[in-house]
């Protein structure tokens, strides 16, 4: 069942890989619209209604097909041919918001994906304020959808995503999907993700160690447990992250959906890192020693 659902997920990578034109061409603002080009007439229309768009109307909108090569350039790292398929069906809809609106996500059809899996996802590519809709003829899982979401706010403001936040977006939403089938939890993944995340970029780690150890204090405060192999994972996907030089309030502003949501649980925000220097601080109080008296080395192995 896992192997079937990541199959139609692979469906659903919308590239827009193809278009060279603005979204905003001689300044008449308009939405981008990514069709699967293997729609058959009746899928399309399914997409186009889903999607809220008349096909009376397609020229008000920026439109490209997305061939199943273009899938296979961004999935092939991470999902094999055989599960990535040989039809492009999937579609994407993106609109840019204004500024401080975040990023929002409707899924129509998608039964893998949440929609907090792609605002984690898209918030790792860079992309701010956009509605984005994603939709497929039938029951897809949608893992692939992704890059046509970020190619296409690439065209629309003009702004470069580069194709190391591209991978570390994709791999994000690939392993997020594949632990919410572990855990039978989509939402719990996504909020693990999020606050591994958060940890990894407010404490400035970078190392696969140090980050395999913000996973495993993620795993208390929301009560989950992995295996080595999916700990390992996660910290190296962590390590792509780190070097995109995220800002962690952006980041909590764009996916406002799922932050908010990690707030209300009461969780202990502190990382482990804010925990060891706490730890130290107490030491030091207990021998009546100011921290700014404390030597050099001991403030330093505290906040490394």
């Amino acid at each position: 069942m896992k192997k079937r659902m990541i199959t139609f997920s692979a469906l659903a990578m919308a590239g827009l890989l193809l278009c060279q034109t603005p979204v905003w061409a001689d300044g008449v603002e308009q939405p981008y619209l990514s069709l699967g080009a293997d729609l058959n007439r009746e899928e399309k229309q399914t997409v186009l209604r889903l999607l809220g768009v008349e096909e009376a109307d397609l020229d008000q909108y920026q439109v490209v097909e997305i061939t199943n090569a273009d899938e296979h350039e961004y999935l092939d790292d991470y999902l094999s041919a055989s599960v990535i398929g040989s039809r492009a069906l999937s579609s994407v809809l993106i609109e840019k918001t204004e500024k401080g609106s975040g990023i929002n996500v409707t899924t129509k059809n998608i039964t893998y994906c949440t929609e907090g899996m792609y605002e984690n996802a898209l918030t790792t590519a860079g992309i701010a304020d956009a509605d984005v809709v994603v939709a497929g003829p039938f029951n897809i899982t949608g893992t692939a959808a992704l890059v046509g979401a970020m190619t296409a706010y690439e065209d629309m403001t003009g702004e470069n995503i580069t194709e190391e936040s591209k991978d570390a977006a994709t791999n994000e939403l690939v392993v997020t999907s594949e632990l919410a089938s572990v855990l039978d939890d989509p939402e719990k993944a996504e909020q693990f993700l999020a606050l591994v995340k958060e940890e990894v970029i407010a404490a400035d780690i970078s190392s696969v160690d140090d980050i395999t150890q913000v996973v495993e204090d993620c795993e208390g405060k929301l009560q989950i447990e992995l295996t080595e192999e999916q700990r390992q994972q996660i910290a190296e996907l962590m390590e792509k992250i780190s070097s995109l030089d995220l800002n962690i309030n952006e980041l909590k502003e764009q996916a406002s959906n799922i932050y908010d949501k990690l707030s209300e649980m009461d969780l202990d925000t502190k990382g482990i890192w804010e925990t060891i220097k706490d730890f130290f601080a107490k030491i030091l109080d207990f021998f009546g020693i100011s921290q700014e008296d404390a030597p050099a080395e001991t403030t330093e192995s505290a906040a490394n």
